[in-house]
């Protein structure tokens, strides 16, 4: 859906129960400045409110409808009100946008089945194991899929704002707005945010005594055939058993606690890149640097930029 920019889109701004407030008056917030800014330039404008779900008039149609995240736990699954509600808004032609774990609401009433969306990605495992019908994109910041727009994290909220003044008021709009706002109008990924989560909540002991070996031996030599030798079983059963526990294969579990393991160092010490990968038991650099961005997204470098605490102090 494209919103004829010539009118003035009407956007709900969901306050639910547990809702992130800030989110929900920063969204406000943008939408008023980027209104004024409008009005300054070509006279486009955005009309939103922010709307309590008890408080719901069923007859009345928007343009847009917004789930701002929560932190409270919340996942929705009780509000079919809501849910019935979310539906007859998308019938009707509203476009539905959500942030963090707002994408739940939108999930639980099943208008994201078929379709892509992002969420945070802590709670990838969580989304994915209640709505599987969902192509859930969990390194995306944000997923523009025309008449649904989901954003990643706690913040991404900014970057969902930020996109839809773009399609509504247009990129000078947002180019103002960026600037007087201090928001980096660029496109984020959450590969660069994100962080490796082994599960260690299985009951096979074997497994999960071999995963904290790993732990502390990220260094060493982690190949199938000394793993298997480690938990004293068969190279053929360790596949089986260890893909079976953590969800992942056992080659891409050493290289996913090996990239943690190198963020951490790059983060905390001032240590060249060539010997954070000889750290993490690596000793091809360039092999190392391109495993290294296709699971953060970024360069090692481009990461220790962003992220380095103790080169930040000694500035």
């Amino acid at each position: 859906m494209t919103f004829d920019v010539r009118n003035t889109p009407s956007v709900a701004i969901v306050a639910y129960d547990g809702v992130q407030q800030s989110a929900v008056h920063g969204l406000g917030e943008m939408f008023d400045v980027a209104s004024r800014l409008g009005v300054e330039g070509d006279g486009k404008k955005i009309s939103h409110r922010v709307l309590n779900p008890e408080a719901i008039d069923r007859l009345v149609e928007f343009d847009a409808v917004i789930f701002p995240p929560n932190l409270t736990g919340a996942r929705g699954e009780g509000d079919r009100a809501l849910h019935d509600w979310i539906i007859t808004q998308h019938k009707s032609g509203a476009l539905l946008g959500s942030a963090c774990a707002g994408s739940f609401w939108l999930a639980e009433a099943g208008v994201l089945d078929g379709r892509p969306a992002t969420t945070h990605w802590a709670l990838e495992a969580e989304f994915m194991s209640r709505f599987p019908k969902v192509h859930l994109q969990p390194e995306r910041t944000l997923m523009d899929d025309n008449d649904i727009v989901t954003a990643g994290g706690v913040m991404a909220w900014v970057d969902l704002g930020v996109h839809l003044v773009g399609r509504w008021l247009g990129p000078s709009t947002v180019s103002r707005l960026c600037r007087q706002m201090l928001i980096e109008p660029t496109g984020r990924d959450q590969r660069n945010f994100r962080s490796f989560r082994p599960n260690l909540s299985h009951k096979d002991q074997v497994i999960r005594a071999l995963q904290i070996w790993i732990e502390g031996n990220v260094g060493a030599d982690l190949t199938v055939v000394t793993l298997a030798r480690q938990a004293g079983v068969s190279e053929r059963s360790l596949h089986r058993k260890f893909a079976a526990q953590t969800g992942l294969s056992v080659n891409r579990y050493v290289q996913e606690v090996r990239v943690e393991k190198a963020k951490g160092l790059l983060e905390m010490t001032a240590d060249p890149v060539a010997s954070v990968c000889w750290q993490v038991g690596y000793q091809d650099v360039s092999g190392f640097c391109r495993l290294f961005k296709s699971i953060t997204g970024t360069s090692p470098g481009e990461y220790r930029s962003r992220f380095n605490i103790s080169l930040r102090g000694a500035v």
